[in-house]
């Protein structure tokens, strides 16, 4: 009979247990969505020259303005690569914006051929994408960000540069600033470089190859002065954190975070851990 009321006594220990758990993870869950808010998601095009930008844009259904943050796909990337993060800063009150470059993507709904891509046929979309927003009645024209992976990172360096009065603040994911470095190194020569070029599953012109030969990211970049944030895994194999660790000491104020274990591309718990890092920068740096 003891050992009967025994084991009724941990067995109820153990219920209560999980009754207190399982009540954890709904206060968690509700912590996390406390302060979310509605959202629309809508295409949007944006036109460039002859080109048009194809993209989505996510907005708080709350009235009024709101700080905005433009997000730019890596290599052979589109819009949906950042879909996640979107939704996720629109949520919490920003309007975010993600397009696929002009000719960036075999999967791009933007106009343009992947063989006239270049750095900088990017940086004019981005650019173009920037003016259009920064026009909007309901995005805050002092609360603008911009945010970019990997090739999109270096671009996004390169536009803040040219518009850093206009802009309030960078975010970046593993930059691949050393896009320049790698094609020199192995097309040491113009002479060398192929009229076109399949490169992981992108066909790519002479152009884009050419006009980055004598390009040096580190003199072309360091003048922005605003608030920068980087989050780069330590596992990069593509992109070496050493280009990331090099940016924090060239720019006046950028923050490094390391991300041990983490690639080019972060895992699913990489991913929200970086998602989470990026709201309370965007937080910190606005009224939200």
């Amino acid at each position: 009979m003891k050992k009967c009321r025994l084991m009724i006594l941990a067995f109820g220990i153990l219920i209560l247990a999980i009754g207190c758990n399982a009540k954890n993870e709904i206060n968690e869950k509700e912590d996390e969505t406390m302060n979310t808010t509605e959202i629309t998601i809508n295409e949007l095009t944006i036109p460039n020259g002859e080109h048009s930008i194809y993209g989505k844009l996510y907005i708080p259904t709350q009235n009024g303005t709101h700080p905005a943050i433009i997000l730019s796909h890596g290599y052979n990337g589109t819009h949906n690569d950042f879909a996640k993060e979107c939704k996720y800063y629109a949520e919490h009150g920003y309007i975010a914006y993600a397009f696929d470059f002009c000719g960036g993507s075999n999967n791009s709904k933007s106009s343009g051929s992947s063989t006239d891509m270049t750095i900088f046929t990017e940086t004019s979309d981005l650019l173009a994408v920037f003016d259009y927003l920064s026009a909007m009645d309901d995005v805050d024209k002092e609360q603008l960000f911009l945010f970019g992976g990997s090739q999109g990172g270096l671009v996004t360096t390169l536009v803040a540069e040219q518009i850093a009065d206009k802009v309030k603040g960078m975010v970046l994911y593993y930059p691949a600033l050393c896009i320049p470095d790698d094609w020199r190194n192995t097309y040491p020569t113009t002479e060398d470089i192929p009229d076109t070029l399949n490169f992981w599953g992108l066909n790519l012109g002479k152009n884009f190859f050419t006009a980055i030969h004598d390009y040096y990211v580190f003199d072309h970049i360091g003048s922005f002065d605003k608030d920068i944030l980087i989050i780069h895994g330590d596992k990069d194999n593509v992109v070496s954190i050493d280009y990331s660790q090099k940016a924090v000491v060239t720019y006046e104020n950028a923050t490094l975070i390391t991300l041990p274990g983490e690639g080019h591309g972060f895992s699913q718990s990489g991913g929200i851990t970086a998602m989470q890092e990026v709201l309370t920068y965007l937080k910190e740096h606005t009224n939200q």
